[in-house]
């Protein structure tokens, strides 16, 4: 049985109304240090906390130019063949990070490649030709983009993970050395948020496996939401991030920030909130937690907090604060 996009996004909503609100604990009221946060001393993070917190680099400025800035303060350990992972959206979707902006921010960064995969749903990502031409639609032919799951996928371990063991991610993800996460902050149907998190735990699965795995689906009837969901990603986010190491850094934009995500295109609700600007962290669980308090700060952000809270969405920052991925304490640095 197919899945197209409009009912994978109406099962979500649905099943979202009988999840309840998630509860605060733990989110700080602004920017700044989370109050239940314990600090991770683990190996695999350890140069990605500074002193007791992380540090995240901040700017309200979104051009090309605060972007690199920001982009050159956490890419010390980026070399070699250079992945760069972003949404392309859906055909003609009104709130992706524009590509003129990705284009001088790809060619800043050595011997990069645009990396994206194709989706489990019934969608213009669906298979690799269509994709290809939504990536053309959306202006994204100013350079080759690398669609990973093109010739199938491989297995990625999840060591001590909260319930997978491997996901299947692109085989050409493999490939790479380093890997760039680029991020279009926003809400999510099913995940309350997409942040940094989502954008590699389900954009770099394969279409054909790894998404489903990260979804927890055994049939198209039966989609995992709420907390279980967020497990799911924050285990699938572990396996990626462990993989690359030291060598993978994020940035968040927070742009246009509708409750909608980019896999809705058109059909995305317009945004109710103002622009923020852009983070860059080491850090993939300082990023997204400092993106969480700047929109609960802002007084204009209730219908993303609901959006958040009636999927279980904060889940996600739990979550991988359980699996060590990182630090809630954040030093935010405004450039």
């Amino acid at each position: 049985m197919d899945l197209t996009r409009r009912r994978f996004v109406k099962m979500a909503g649905i099943a979202a109304v009988s999840a309840g609100f998630f509860g605060l604990a733990g989110l700080t009221s602004g920017c700044g240090e989370a109050k239940s946060s314990a600090v991770n001393k683990s190996a695999d993070v350890a140069e990605k906390i500074v002193g007791e917190k992380s540090k995240v680099y901040f700017t309200k400025n979104i051009d090309v130019n605060h972007l690199i800035q920001l982009y050159d303060k956490v890419s010390e350990n980026i070399s070699g063949k250079v992945a760069i992972k972003l949404h392309s959206g859906e055909p003609h979707g009104p709130n992706i990070i524009p590509p003129s902006m990705v284009q001088p921010f790809q060619a800043h960064i050595p011997n990069s490649t645009i990396i994206e995969a194709n989706t489990a749903y019934g969608s213009a990502r669906r298979s690799t030709a269509a994709h290809r031409k939504t990536l053309q639609t959306n202006g994204w032919d100013f350079s080759t983009v690398d669609i990973i799951d093109e010739d199938g996928d491989v297995d990625f371990p999840v060591n001590g993970g909260l319930h997978l063991k491997k996901v299947a991610v692109g085989s050409h993800l493999a490939n790479y050395d380093s890997l760039v996460v680029l991020t279009h902050f926003k809400g999510h149907a099913m995940g309350g948020y997409g942040g940094s998190l989502k954008n590699i735990a389900i954009g770099c699965a394969s279409g054909a496996q790894g998404k489903l795995e990260v979804h927890g689906v055994k049939d198209y009837g039966k989609w995992v939401l709420g907390e279980l969901f967020m497990e799911l990603m924050a285990d699938s986010g572990k396996a990626i991030c462990d993989h690359f190491g030291n060598k993978i850094t994020f940035v968040n934009v927070l742009r246009r920030m509708s409750v909608d995500c980019d896999c809705a295109g058109t059909s995305a609700a317009e945004p109710t909130m103002a622009d923020i600007g852009i983070l860059a962290s080491t850090d993939i669980l300082a990023i997204d937690q400092a993106s969480i308090d700047l929109v609960y700060s802002a007084p204009d952000s209730k219908d993303l907090r609901e959006r958040i809270e009636s999927r279980e969405g904060l889940r996600q920052l739990s979550a991988m604060d359980e699996l060590k991925m990182g630090n809630r304490s954040y030093e935010l640095i405004t450039l």
